[in-house]
């Protein structure tokens, strides 16, 4: 039952308006769009940026120009922040089946219908398992759900009049321009030289001394506005991390294996190889030697990153079969913030969700028991991931959620599975990754869905409204998804690019379930890198090293990816000196963190969607690169061009945070920085 001292914003009585077309068609394009532009980051820099704030200051922003209610505006913030969670389960495994070689061609319409039914039915379960969860774990005064109260305060901020939408919109049209600049080639993007040492003695007892070849490729950072948003949402700290581990890869693996390989790839014309060619294999070591490695230690930080997470896990799962009793033999909520889907829907919602599955993974195994057990697994592994996904989204928020750890766990598990079951080759990678494909979109939208479901709890929201609403979100999302990771795909490879899995779009955690299961299922993992990878995350963790997968995340990263996460997280760094140096209260503190999440999620999403329009243009072969022909030719230095553009981002960050720091008597608003 609800506490009865709760009171919601809105009256449990209230009749107002709340599930209307007009908040659900805002809604589902801020849900097709926010997702897009997830999808292009996650692709890019494998990570997500939670959607819930700018899907709350975008639906009030443009409600309140229809005269809009808050519960309105609950409402399309729920349909619109679903489809990052879509969109996450889709680029941490989808892309999986290309870079595994199970689909030779990516974008086929075959593989459309594949993956769209995989998101559907793993975001249905997520759904509806959270129905099950929903009334117990949004109640529970042990689960804070840090970024559903900030959220919830954002919403009662615009009923006073401040949205915050202005520093969003500003910041998604600088970021555009920017990269619209770039795409145009107006400056360079990035500066790369190798340095090369040709010659060292080794002296070997009477022997001669030996002859090693080698050097240091030198990178700037990449000039991207979303690479710098994104630093400066993760932090200083972080943001140092994922450089230190770009440091790792380029400043000390990449090196040594030159020095050694070099005389051997190029004996003839190593001293006298140009930048290209050199460039060019310090690249190959980096792509095919030092990302194993990198993999192996993204293995071993998922699996520490659980187990420190063990007594939340263990909690979650005690706490989900509980709940799962409560649903059932519940009586049916009187008060409207108190009522679910109802229990016979929510049993049909997951038999349907079952058997589309069941026929999804007949698909790819073709053996009626192995696609029977894959099932199984999923349902069982489905219920609880989702039931510890909205635990830990309830202690820690949605933007710290461990979803590609909790789908791994699930990868292993399925693909010993295959291994016992006899299935090998294609048939058996494919139905490890269909497993891990379903599970990681279900928990993705049930943390998600959660978040949501208290932020409705506080405003006075009716659940199931918002249930079916999410419903209706991850029909189109899971429809509309996969087109961004095709236009983003083939217009790489128009412009020479490898496509998913290549140096433009790294997809760094899809490309480990990748090696996982090909290596388990079909027995061709490179096990010597990746137990090397293995040992260095072991180090890490004996050293104390706050996120070992950030570090092994920044190594498989282009350096000039993770040397522009860095930059921004130096730029956030800036800012917190500067409110300590100004002697700014908490109330100060936390308008000033709201402010720069706003401007660094608006540059994420403005270039995200200018890079989605100019992969289509390449996709469709318009030569865009036409339309101002010579511009390139018009800076000398176009690098020094691209200096400016980072002293630009960087004094919009500084500046338009710490100028709205207000007054210390004003009260503090809940942090929606994180």
């Amino acid at each position: 039952m609800a506490d009865p001292k709760f009171q919601p914003y809105v009256p449990t009585d209230s009749d107002m308006k709340e599930f209307t077309l007009k908040a659900l068609l805002i809604g589902l394009v801020m849900c097709v769009v926010l997702g897009a532009a997830n999808a292009y980051l996650g692709l890019k820099a494998g990570m997500t940026i939670a959607a819930t704030y700018p899907a709350a200051v975008i639906g009030m922003a443009v409600l309140r120009l229809f005269k809009g209610t808050i519960l309105e505006e609950n409402f399309a913030r729920t349909v619109g922040s679903i489809g990052e969670s879509i969109a996450a389960g889709a680029i941490f495994t989808l892309p999986a089946f290309f870079i595994g070689g199970l689909w030779p061609e990516f974008a086929t319409k075959g593989h459309y219908l594949e993956s769209s039914a995989i998101m559907i039915a793993g975001g249905v379960l997520g759904i509806m398992f959270v129905a099950l969860l929903r009334r117990v774990m949004v109640e529970d005064p042990e689960l804070p759900f840090p970024e559903s109260v900030a959220a919830s305060e954002i919403h009662k901020a615009g009923r006073a009049g401040g949205t915050g939408a202005m520093y969003l919109f500003s910041a998604m049209g600088v970021g555009a321009v920017i990269q619209a600049m770039a795409q145009f080639r107006v400056f360079a993007t990035s500066w790369e030289k190798f340095v090369v040492w040709v010659k060292t003695s080794i002296p070997l007892g009477s022997s001669a001394a030996a002859t090693g070849k080698g050097g240091l490729l030198l990178s700037s950072p990449g000039v991207s506005p979303a690479y710098i948003g994104v630093g400066y949402i993760i932090g200083p700290q972080l943001g140092s991390l994922t450089f230190s581990g770009g440091l790792l890869a380029w400043g000390l693996f990449v090196p040594i294996l030159t020095y050694f390989i070099g005389p051997q790839l190029m004996p003839e014309t190593a001293g006298a190889a140009g930048d290209h060619e050199w460039i060019d294999m310090a690249t190959n070591v980096w792509k095919y030697i030092v990302r194993p490695i990198a993999i192996g230690g993204m293995l071993v930080s998922a699996v520490y990153t659980l187990y420190r997470m063990r007594e939340s896990l263990f909690t979650g799962l005690q706490r989900s079969i509980g709940d799962v009793k409560k649903a059932a033999t519940g009586e049916h909520a009187t008060i409207r913030t108190e009522q679910d889907i109802s229990f016979k829907w929510i049993v049909v919602g997951i038999s349907l969700a079952a058997i589309a599955t069941f026929a999804i993974y007949l698909y790819f195994a073709q053996s009626v028991f192995a696609a029977l057990v894959a099932t199984i697994v999923m349902v069982v592994a489905g219920f609880f991931f989702a039931a510890v996904s909205g635990y830990l989204v309830g202690i820690i928020g949605s933007s710290n959620n461990p979803v590609s750890g909790l789908t791994l766990s699930t990868l292993l598990v399925a693909a010993v599975l295959m291994v016992i079951l006899g299935m090998k080759g294609d048939p058996g990678v494919a139905a490890v990754l269909g497993v891990a494909a379903v599970v990681c979109v279900a928990a993705a939208v049930a943390g998600e869905m959660l978040q949501d479901l208290k932020v409705g709890h506080i405003l006075g929201g009716t659940p199931w409204k918002m249930q079916v609403g999410d419903l209706i979100g991850i029909f189109v999302a899971s429809l509309v998804m996969f087109v961004p990771l095709i236009i983003l795909h083939q217009g790489d490879i128009k412009m020479g690019g490898e496509g998913l899995g290549g140096e433009m779009y790294p997809a760094p955690q899809a490309s480990l379930m990748a090696l996982l299961s090909r290596g388990i299922v079909g027995g061709e993992m490179a096990w010597p890198l990746v137990i090397v990878g293995m040992l260095m995350g072991v180090g890490f963790i004996l050293m104390q090293v706050k996120s070992p997968m950030i570090v092994s995340v920044g190594m498989y990263l282009p350096l000039e990816t993770t040397f522009a996460i860095f930059i921004g997280g130096m730029i956030k760094g800036i800012v917190d000196r500067a409110n300590a140096k100004r002697g700014h209260n908490e109330a100060q503190i936390s308008r000033v963190d709201n402010t720069g999440v706003l401007l660094a999620a608006g540059l994420i999403a403005g270039e995200a969607l200018i890079g989605l329009l100019f992969a289509a243009l390449a996709m469709f072969d318009i030569k865009y690169n036409e339309w101002l022909p010579g511009v390139s030719g018009i800076f000398p230095f176009p690098f020094y061009i691209s200096c400016l553009v980072f002293l630009l981002i960087g004094w919009i960050l500084v500046k338009y945070p710490l100028s709205n720091a207000g007054s210390p008597d004003e009260p503090a608003p809940p942090s929606a920085a994180h």
